[in-house]
């Protein structure tokens, strides 16, 4: 089937996905709510806590102009458990067979993880064009992403892992990067502590970082 990448559905404008860890299901809509108001429309909630399906519904009944998608997607029966929830895009830190044929049966965009050429060119025989880095700072970062750009000229990424406004310009500056992500927009420290306001100023600086190009 065809399906819209993330990339459009986020727009050129909107360039950074924080990655949620969220435990309790009463924090999904203020948390919401400040990355929006901030300027922060994609919003990525970890499968790694059981209540994200739930956060993920919340979230989307409450602020339906956010863009948010599932992530660390990493069984195929967890596909139709965030469609139905109302995720709109999903993320996994790697790729198999069994995912990607998953995958064809949601009408929502799969973000796979990919660090290696090997890992690069399976991903895209598969086809998949948006990929998720992970984790960057690991596997070479900016250095990595520019050497893989003449091989696969028609691969974009969304790293993470290790990006913080001291770097996101670095990476978004390069013409294979299509967004970053990470949990420094929004930590679970701040999230557990309902820390909104803190949360917002947080946001609102990296925007301005990530738009002042």
């Amino acid at each position: 089937m065809s399906k819209t990448s993330l990339s459009a559905l986020m727009g050129k404008n909107a360039r950074l996905i924080p990655v949620l860890h969220v435990e309790n299901p009463d924090h999904a809509v203020p948390l919401a709510e400040a990355l929006v108001g901030a300027g922060v429309m994609a919003l990525e909630v970890t499968l790694r806590s059981e209540a994200a399906p739930e956060v993920i519904a919340r979230m989307r009944k409450a602020v339906p102009q956010a863009i948010v998608g599932a992530g660390t997607v990493t069984k195929p029966e967890q596909f139709a458990r965030v469609r139905d929830a109302g995720a709109l895009f999903a993320v996994s830190p790697a790729l198999t067979e069994r995912l990607a044929e998953a995958s064809e049966n949601v009408d929502i965009p799969l973000v796979p993880g990919a660090v290696t050429p090997s890992e690069m060119l399976a991903a895209r025989e598969l086809g998949f064009h948006e990929l998720k880095f992970f984790p960057a700072d690991l596997m070479g970062g900016t250095g990595m992403i520019k050497h893989v750009l003449p091989l696969y000229p028609d691969i974009r990424f969304c790293p993470t892992g290790g990006i913080s406004d001291d770097n996101i310009m670095s990476y978004l500056e390069l013409p294979n990067i299509f967004a970053v992500g990470g949990a420094w927009l929004a930590t679970r420290d701040a999230i557990e502590a309902a820390d909104w306001k803190g949360i917002a100023e947080r946001a609102r600086k990296s925007v301005a970082v990530a738009t002042k190009g």
